[in-house]
């Protein structure tokens, strides 16, 4: 009994520690998900101009997370060239990269600049960084990806 409820303060506080403070994952899933953007397409982004969910049975395994794709074509178009379509840093949010530290990315803000894909953590932050997203983008790689550790 007691080693359970150890187990339980120690995952409770391993899940309270800022993100900071642990090596993060190069590609950003969530406490509770393997899946790269919550499930969403990444190729869909680039190819219909919009967020499209993907299904289980188009996924393919990346950098230690599992991509869905909303169709076989665009899961293969992944496959042959995964540094065009996966999100930049890794699916965190890039204006916060550009500040140094590291946050989700929200799947639903999101864009395009140079054909590469940003994700930023709310629509907030997303108008930060809209302002001058080149900027951001400079500070961010240079920060990239030392920031995960």
């Amino acid at each position: 009994m007691k080693l359970n409820v150890l187990r339980s303060i120690v995952l409770a506080m391993t899940l309270l520690l800022p993100l900071k403070l642990m090596a993060a994952a190069e590609i950003y899933t969530g406490f509770f998900s393997n899946k790269a953007l919550a499930g969403y397409d990444t190729v869909a982004y680039f190819e219909v101009n919009k967020p499209v969910k993907g299904k289980d049975k188009f996924s393919y395994q990346y950098k230690g997370a599992e991509w869905l794709f909303s169709t076989e074509k665009n899961r293969e178009k992944f496959i042959a060239m995964p540094d065009k379509y996966a999100p930049q840093y890794g699916g965190y949010c890039a204006w916060l990269v550009a500040q140094n530290d590291l946050a989700k990315g929200d799947p639903l803000q999101w864009n395009i600049k140079g054909g590469k894909l940003y994700l930023n953590y709310d629509a907030d932050i997303q108008a930060r960084w809209l302002v001058d997203p080149a900027g951001f983008i400079d500070k961010a790689d240079g920060f990239w990806p030392e920031v995960l550790n």
